[in-house]
């Protein structure tokens, strides 16, 4: 790839992960300290890139695959979903704030498959090029953080309007995008393929089930670290939380960097089991810090493991599922480990995440300590249950070329 081809899809990839970082991080305390939403409304606005993951497929699988080059349908999501995230901005109460931030991430979580796709088309060796691409998204999100913090509206409007001009920024930036046109003008339009309805016979393989199970099952605790983190740091009177919580993101990139180096020695079973296994300590740490606030390390610690938290469970469980699948099944196989995922899974994991935080409500305060220890006792559960019934074929541990 040339040195300004791989200039330009980084920008890419970086803009479209800053208007993600601007507001989905500091959201949750937003509503909660500002507009007074209840625990159950901000668990349905977190699940909103949830509906957003289920219902992207058929954006991209009929559109970009068929009709519209992918950079100008990228420009088009972009540039309305600027709109819809200044109109957010103004919103203030339920019934009007959910349907625009519904109607913007199915625009928004669409752009994850059109610049996937992109740079892959682009790639000249895909397997060494597309990671560094991607390097570029925590990138996005770390530098998104630390405007925020910056401009101090982690509890304002402004984070949906910083969001809206970076969406505006992207939107036109994809109109210089290298032109990738689609490549199945002609082919049937399957539903089955786009949701992954094709791969679902992988699932007679026991081992195979009880991964996409506890994948499903891990996405509802870790719901609960994206919808109620800040403003737990917020109660806590940490602040600036949005550029501290970045830290997680610069992990991101470190246990990025070692999974290839412990994949052979640990195979997929124990990287998968280390990433369950984080996300049980995370929230036992953040449980410790919510019982003794002196205790920073253990709130900075929990963050700080995020890399091993997110990479161990979604990186290797796409880089499995790939193995896993046969060449004819395999994109069917990824589209359904995200909806299973990202979509299902995120969906209830929001919802609970917001049902539990409301019970646990105290006046003007949570009681963190309760909250956090059920996304970990949920986490250490399922530890034993994919220990138990999860056996890994041999060839699937090895590193892919």
């Amino acid at each position: 790839m040339q040195r300004t081809l791989f200039l330009r899809l980084w920008i890419m990839v970086f803009l479209h992960y800053f208007v993600w970082g601007a507001w989905y991080v500091t959201m949750g305390t937003y509503l909660d300290q500002t507009l007074h939403f209840e625990g159950g409304q901000i668990g349905l606005a977190y699940g909103s890139t949830a509906v957003g993951a289920l219902v992207s497929p058929f954006i991209v699988g009929i559109l970009a695959d068929r009709f519209f080059a992918t950079q100008r349908i990228l420009a088009f999501l972009h540039l309305t979903g600027a709109g819809l995230l200044y109109l957010v901005s103004t919103l203030k109460g339920f019934g009007q704030f959910y349907p625009a931030l519904l109607a913007y991430t199915v625009t928004y979580m669409a752009g994850h498959g059109l610049t996937n796709a992109l740079t892959l088309h682009h790639s000249k060796n895909p397997a060494k090029e597309f990671p560094l691409v991607m390097v570029m998204a925590s990138v996005g999100w770390i530098a998104a953080g630390l405007v925020v913090s910056w401009l101090k509206v982690e509890k304002s409007e402004g984070m949906f309007q910083l969001a809206a001009g970076a969406a505006l920024v992207m939107g036109l930036y994809s109109l210089t995008l290298p032109h990738t046109p689609p490549k199945g003008a002609n082919a049937p339009v399957s539903v089955g393929t786009m949701l992954g309805f094709d791969a679902l016979k992988l699932l007679r393989d026991r081992s195979f089930a009880t991964f996409m199970i506890c994948s499903f099952l891990i996405c509802v605790p870790l719901s609960f670290y994206f919808t109620w983190t800040n403003t737990f740091m917020t109660e806590n009177g940490i602040s600036n939380p949005a550029a501290k919580m970045t830290l997680g993101q610069v992990s991101d990139v470190v246990f990025l960097m070692l999974l290839p180096m412990l994949l052979p020695r640990l195979g997929v079973k124990g990287i998968l089991l280390l990433g369950i296994g984080a996300w049980a300590l995370r929230f036992a740490l953040f449980s410790g810090f919510a019982s003794n606030s002196d205790a920073l390390w253990m709130l900075f610690l929990g963050i700080c493991i995020h890399g091993m938290c997110y990479d161990f469970i979604f990186v290797m469980g796409r880089m499995y599922v790939d193995k896993h699948a046969s060449e004819d099944i395999r994109a069917a196989a990824q589209g359904l480990h995200g909806v299973v995922t990202l979509g299902a899974g995120m969906f209830i994991g929001s919802w609970l995440s917001g049902v539990v935080g409301e019970h646990y409500k105290r006046g003007i305060t949570h009681s963190w300590q309760e909250i956090w220890m059920i996304p970990a006792a949920m986490s250490a559960v399922l530890i034993v249950v994919f220990a138990l019934l999860f056996k890994e074929r041999r060839e699937a541990s090895q590193p892919t070329a």
